[in-house]
């Protein structure tokens, strides 16, 4: 699969060159896996920087947990959580951040800050502004599939065939963003592991990604230290599923991600230079 160069302001992201780890920057005191650990501007620093030295190629910075039965946080409150972390990564870094938010504000004041991408998980569908503000700035934006919202995504979630409701909603999604002006080569998609996914669900999305390279977008997986890994290996603690991620993330690769995002960089790196470079090889085989 061909790709376009993913154009941010900091520099360009191309992921027929390697495979791109976007690390995760939690600046909530709640979320899932890290939750308060990333409040201090020194944290954010160490954090960031050891993201990168682990090898991310963007930072993804968010500022509401989005983990299951989670509550919603006020604007300002959002606000006074991302933007003092943007400009403490820009006091030292040029690499590509993005704003995970479903606020268009929110996403505004972020880029007016120094972030590259918008990660909206609602896809353009929770803020009518989002839209608008993606196709003015002409930045990034990556769309997920959720069935709900946060709040009660995991409300027995049920489907018939996930990949076909994953692909026909990307394809609904990627044609609105077309009608209110947005660059398809700007897009990336996200099938939205455990957001209203049942345990076979993820299992199945990372199966059979490959079903999504007709919509030819860069597809970005993001399995970090989920619950299915931890039902999987036995885990209950967040933290100890960092080598359940690797083995979740090789396979995504090979089934056709070109991003990771992920919490540990460090453990992953190696193994995805080596799912890339088999994936490519696997292309070019008659």
């Amino acid at each position: 699969m061909t790709y376009h160069a993913i154009k941010c302001r900091h520099g360009e992201l191309n992921p027929q060159e390697q495979t791109i780890i976007m690390g995760v920057l939690n600046v909530t005191p709640d979320s899932f896996s890290d939750g308060g650990r990333f409040l201090t501007e020194s944290a954010i620093i160490n954090q960031t920087k050891h993201l990168i030295e682990k090898g991310a190629q963007i930072i993804d910075i968010g500022g509401e947990s989005t983990r299951p039965f989670s509550e919603p946080v006020p604007l300002e409150e959002e606000l006074s959580r991302v933007i003092p972390a943007i400009k403490a990564v820009r006091s030292f870094s040029d690499i590509p951040i993005s704003i995970d938010t479903t606020k268009a504000e929110v996403a505004q004041r972020a880029l007016e800050e120094g972030a590259d991408i918008i990660n909206d998980i609602s896809a353009l569908r929770f803020d009518k502004e989002m839209a608008d503000l993606a196709a003015s700035t002409k930045v990034p934006v990556i769309l997920m599939h959720m069935k709900g919202t946060p709040q009660d995504m995991q409300v027995d979630p049920v489907y018939e065939d996930v990949m076909k409701e994953i692909l026909d909603f990307f394809q609904e999604r990627i044609n609105f963003c077309k009608e209110r002006g947005i660059d398809t080569n700007q897009i990336i998609i996200d099938p939205g592991i455990g957001f209203g996914k049942r345990f076979q669900d993820n299992l199945d999305i990372i199966n059979q990604l490959s079903k999504l390279s007709v919509l030819r977008r860069p597809i970005l997986i993001g399995p970090s230290r989920k619950a299915f890994l931890g039902k999987i290996t036995g885990h209950e603690t967040p933290e100890l599923r960092d080598n359940a991620t690797c083995g979740a993330a090789v396979a995504a690769v090979l089934n056709g991600a070109s991003i990771v995002r992920v919490h540990e960089p460090g453990c992953v790196a190696d193994a995805l230079k080596v799912a890339h470079a088999l994936r490519q090889r696997k292309g070019k085989c008659k």
